[in-house]
């Protein structure tokens, strides 16, 4: 008897690569212990929340003995922190964006998936340039869309504008964007996405509908060289940023994210509207209470991005002294390297061998490339150094 539909059966057979990774990093750790494994196959920061967090969850605990302290709120979140969090994004977007053009939501992914079930259409489209997270596919397919990738430049992973072109169709109703990328680092230019913006305003006008270009910002903190990362609401009419505190704050397992919509939205109420239903009806009611009044008191905090650059410089020398290309990455916290060999399956395989977690490219949608996630400790990347040497020595 069945006991799984058919596609959820196909998602687990396309996810097997990202399972047997999680698998065999359990099963070299037991073998070796947990010191011995050099694990770069997850984007879990391992940095300490800021004291902030601390000095905040102390006040929370003080009131919690008064009546509705972590109680229900409206569905969009805290009406307090919706205009604390507008006045914030205004200030990054260069947007005058009021609170009532903001939803507090479970993550980003549970953003994602809240915009999507409020927007598409079954057979509706959503373009998205690759490499790209790969759940943007599950997210599109659980509201009836399709994900359809869109080759970005090789190897420096820049926007390829003419394939995106070429790519809209009269069911396009959406475009996402990562930036800074995940899992490239890649940060998208201004004249790339003031192009894009022309893009996508004369499919508009082609198709006759509303396509909106969605920004999924949750390593927005992490630009390490300083460049400009524009924002989504200023440069777009139709803009939309999805974003969360898992990173910034190393809150990842408190589930907190936001959706802004532009100012410029015409009848953005009844998008709104919409936005709020589909985060009742989707099961995640709310964004955690506690995670709500800690950002409250947390706006402007963030870890210590001097350390993530720290990391980012050790990897780069050692994948440099493993003969290993690859384009720097500008922010978040992965380097997307090219595999010294074409099929990175045996590149994964030979890193495993030598004790080594990483993550294949076509489980991004781009083949001949590796995902090595460097939110880790220094002395992991720098132990590591010998093994990834070893891994690739084996293939040449």
């Amino acid at each position: 008897m069945q006991l799984i539909s058919d596609e959820i059966k196909g998602y687990l057979s396309n996810a097997s690569w990202i399972r047997k990774m999680f698998e065999a990093g359990i099963e070299l750790k037991k073998q070796y212990g947990e010191k011995n494994v050099y694990d770069f196959s997850l984007g879990n920061p391992d940095l300490p929340p800021p004291p902030e967090v601390k000095t905040a969850l102390s006040k929370i605990t003080r009131r919690a003995n008064k009546p509705f302290s972590i109680g229900y709120m409206p569905n969009a979140g805290y009406p307090e922190l919706r205009e604390k969090l507008a006045a914030h994004l205004s200030r990054e977007q260069n947007v005058d964006l009021p609170g009532s053009n903001v939803i507090m939501t479970c993550g980003a992914a549970g953003g994602i998936n809240v915009f999507f079930r409020a927007v598409l259409t079954q057979g509706d489209e959503v373009l998205c340039p690759a490499p790209y997270f790969v759940e943007y596919g599950f997210y599109a397919a659980n509201s009836g869309g399709r994900l359809v990738p869109v080759p970005s430049k090789d190897f420096t992973f820049e926007l390829d504008l003419d394939r995106i072109e070429k790519s809209f169709t009269p069911n396009t109703r959406a475009i996402i964007i990562n930036t800074p990328n995940n899992p490239t680092g890649q940060i998208y230019s201004r004249e790339e996405l003031s192009r894009l913006a022309e893009i996508v305003a004369a499919a508009e006008k082609k198709f006759g509908r509303v396509i909106y270009v969605v920004s999924d910002e949750p390593y927005r903190f992490l630009n390490f060289d300083g460049v400009e990362l524009p924002g989504a609401l200023e440069i777009f009419p139709h803009g939309v940023v999805i974003g969360s505190y898992s990173k910034n704050l190393s809150l990842a397992g408190e589930r907190l994210g936001y959706i802004a919509v532009s100012p410029g939205i015409e009848n953005a109420g009844e998008l709104m509207a919409g936005l709020i239903l589909c985060n009742r009806i989707l099961g995640f009611v709310n964004a955690p209470a506690i995670a709500q009044q800690i950002l409250m008191e947390c706006m402007d905090a963030q870890v210590d991005l001097e350390i993530y650059r720290e990391r980012r410089a050790a990897m780069a020398d050692v994948l440099t002294d493993a003969g290993i290309e690859f384009t720097m990455p500008r922010g978040a916290f992965y380097f997307f390297p090219k595999s010294p060999v074409a099929d990175e399956a045996a590149f994964i395989q030979a890193l495993v061998e030598e004790r080594v977690l990483a993550v294949p490219g076509r489980g991004f949608g781009c083949p001949g490339y590796a995902r090595f996630a460097f939110c880790v400790d220094t002395k992991v990347i720098e132990g590591a150094r010998q093994s990834i040497k070893n891994a690739v020595k084996k293939l040449k």
